[in-house]
């Protein structure tokens, strides 16, 4: 969406949404219209934290797979805003919210988004593949040097006055 649309809509979509509440209004009565948005936001809360969570666990072992989780955090922000958009009350704002719960609708508006963005990570799950985050630090993949210590060799006297130390104090 351009920016210079984007006032205008901020403008008419308030103006929008009181047309609606006036259109419903008047086909079931203040009660019921008022009784729907209190729905909307309790539907809205019910499901961000249900798919919200379900998220959250695919993008996790998405980067323990050494995948990309760059849909995953694009569905969860999509999450985010639906919620959002069902917690506002308006019936525009929860036809739009409703909308981006349905997977379809945000694979759809991941495959538009999916040129657009980049996911960079600092872990080693994102330099598994050949390119310049492959390796260690942008290093290609080589076996490093191994230093081979027998028990001899390195030995460390562990220190009794730490806290974090096995052996009792005998002074406690």
């Amino acid at each position: 969406m351009r920016l210079s649309v984007l006032p205008i809509v901020v403008f008419l979509m308030p103006l929008a949404e009181i047309a609606g509440f006036i259109v419903v209004g008047k086909m079931i009565g203040v009660w019921a219209t008022l009784g729907l948005v209190i729905l909307s936001v309790l539907l809205g809360a019910a499901l961000l934290r249900i798919q919200g969570i379900g998220i959250l666990q695919r993008i996790s072992a998405e980067s323990r797979n050494g995948g990309d989780p760059g849909r995953e955090m694009v569905h969860g922000a999509m999450i985010v805003v639906a919620a959002f958009f069902l917690m506002l009350p308006g019936f525009i704002s929860d036809i739009i919210g409703l909308l981006l719960f349905i997977p379809a609708v945000r694979d759809l508006a991941w495959q538009i988004l999916r040129k657009r963005i980049v996911v960079v990570g600092n872990s080693r799950a994102f330099r598994r593949g050949q390119g310049p985050g492959a390796g260690q630090q942008g290093r290609p993949n080589k076996p490093g040097n191994v230093v081979d210590l027998d028990e001899g060799d390195f030995h460390r006297e562990p220190n009794r006055n730490s806290p974090w130390s096995d052996q009792k104090r005998l002074e406690d």
